[in-house]
Formats: structure tokens, C-alpha cells, sequence
């Protein structure tokens, strides 16, 4: 090899041994394991997704337990309670006056249908009354108002119901609507009884005239009662102090124009002796 091929391969030598050299990939690291969760975690997520769906659950049950008994009247029929009533019942007006004109003494009653008070009243003292009542010895003047016609849902059960007492005592069965509605009183805040479960309570009492269902159906008498409500707020001498308030309220009982204190439960005996 002359000194030249000599001098040739050294320079190929020396630019091989500069060049930079690329190495090769480094293998992609293993995935890392995903953490293990602890048992203990486990169980509490379980827990809690079953804790999730008994609340739901009751939240749904509560739902549907709160409807039915909001809607207890629908598609039901208002039970007949019979009164032994042996005197007349005649409206006058937004009022019936129940008993004999020789009476001695004459009570005013102001209820309301919806009136849970009004109804304890009338459980409390209803027999009595009407014991004298068939004695001659008391004329009652009933007042039906709309005290609490926002508090059924739909509101307006009082002035319905209202209405319909005086339709039944122009057809002369009064004292069992007034008893009937009273012993099958709905729950404040609910459903009322509706005008054709009305009408039928009419009928199974015994109301046998045609034009009671049209003076229910058309509330006949409800601007004479809204007109006797306005009236009977009014009435300095029926306003009473409750909880620090004073004001009208239902059941107000008064003779002339004195609010009878029923809590006296000799009320009515010292009223007739």
C-alpha cells in the first residue's frame, strides 16, 4: 500500500470515529400499577351509594305518602251522620235557624266547615245542643262562613261547602248535612269535598228536590255568604283577644250580643236553667 492509500484510509478512519451516533430507543417504561384501594374504602362507598338510595327512596315515599293523604277525599263519599232533629231548619238569608219560635233563647253559632275547632265544638257540645234543641228550650241560628276558603287545596271548600248547607236546608235536611260535613271534615291544607261528592252527600240524606244540585253546581248563595262574612268581621262585639290579637274567629257562640265562653262546659245548662 503506497503512502498515499495509506494517507486516504486514515481520514476515512478519523470522520468515522467523529460522527455522532444516535443510540437506540429506550424501551417505553412499564405502566405503573393503579393504586390499590384500601378495603376499608370499598366498603364505605357501598355504604354510602345504599345510604343514597334509601334516602331517595324515602324522599319518594314521603312524596307519595304526603299526596294520598293531601288528596283523602277524591273519589270518596261523605258519610251520612244522622240527626234525630224533630224541629224546623229554615234558611233566612245566609242563615239557618234551627228550633222552635218559642224558645226562649236564642244562641248564634259562626263556624266554618274546614274548621278543626269548629269541629271539636260541635263533637263537644253538638249532642247537647241538640238535645235542647228537641226540648223547645233553644232557637240556634247557624252562620256557615268562609273563614279558611285558602286553606283546602284547591282553595274554596269553604264557601262550597257553606253554599251547600243553605241549599240543604232549603230543602230540609239541614241538620244531617251540617252533622255529615262536620264528622267527614278533610285536613286543613288538603283536598276538599268537590260539588258532586256534595251533591251525592244531598242526595244520601234525603234531599229529593231538583234544584239542589243546580244551587250547589252554580254556588247560588255565595255572594249572600261572602256579604255576611264581610258583616260578621265587623262586629265589634264578636271580636275576640287570641295569642295577643284581637279579631274575629271561628267558633264564635254568642246570645244577643255576648260571646258565650265555652270553656265553661255547663255553658249551655246555665243558659236554659
Amino acid at each position: 500500500m503506497g503512502g498515499a492509500e495509506r494517507s486516504a484510509r486514515k481520514k476515512r478512519q478519523a470522520a468515522v470515529a467523529g460522527r455522532p451516533v444516535t443510540p437506540p430507543p429506550s424501551p417505553a417504561p412499564a405502566p405503573a400499577p393503579a393504586p390499590t384501594r384500601p378495603a376499608g374504602n370499598r366498603k364505605k362507598i357501598v355504604i354510602g351509594a345504599v345510604v343514597v338510595v334509601l334516602l331517595a327512596a324515602a324522599v319518594v315515599g314521603g312524596i307519595i305518602y304526603t299526596n294520598a293523604k293531601k288528596n283523602a277525599t277524591e273519589g270518596q263519599t261523605i258519610a251520612v251522620s244522622r240527626v234525630d232533629a224533630g224541629y224546623p231548619a229554615v234558611r233566612q238569608g245566609a242563615i239557618v235557624t234551627v228550633g222552635q219560635d218559642s224558645a226562649d233563647t236564642i244562641i248564634d253559632v259562626f263556624e266554618d266547615f274546614l274548621c278543626p275547632a269548629c269541629r271539636s265544638f260541635e263533637e263537644t257540645y253538638g249532642k247537647q245542643i241538640h238535645e235542647q234543641l228537641a226540648e223547645g228550650t233553644v232557637r240556634v241560628r247557624y252562620h256557615m262562613l268562609p273563614m279558611l276558603d285558602d286553606r283546602s287545596d284547591p282553595a274554596g271548600y269553604s264557601m262550597d261547602s257553606a253554599n251547600a248547607a243553605l241549599c240543604a236546608a232549603d230543602a230540609g235536611q239541614f241538620p244531617d248535612f251540617h252533622q255529615s260535613l262536620f264528622d267527614a271534615q278533610p285536613a286543613e291544607g288538603a283536598r276538599g269535598w268537590d260539588n258532586q261528592q256534595l251533591v251525592q252527600l244531598g242526595t244520601n240524606v234525603g234531599v229529593t228536590s231538583p234544584e239542589f244540585r243546580s244551587c250547589v253546581e252554580s254556588g247560588e248563595y255565595d255572594d249572600a255568604v261572602a256579604a255576611h262574612f264581610a258583616e260578621v268581621r265587623e262586629m265589634s262585639f264578636l271580636q275576640q283577644e287570641v295569642d295577643g290579637q284581637r279579631g274575629f274567629g271561628t267558633p264564635t257562640i254568642a246570645v244577643g250580643d255576648t260571646v258565650v265562653n265555652t270553656g265553661d262546659e255547663n255553658w249551655l245548662k246555665k243558659l236554659v236553667d
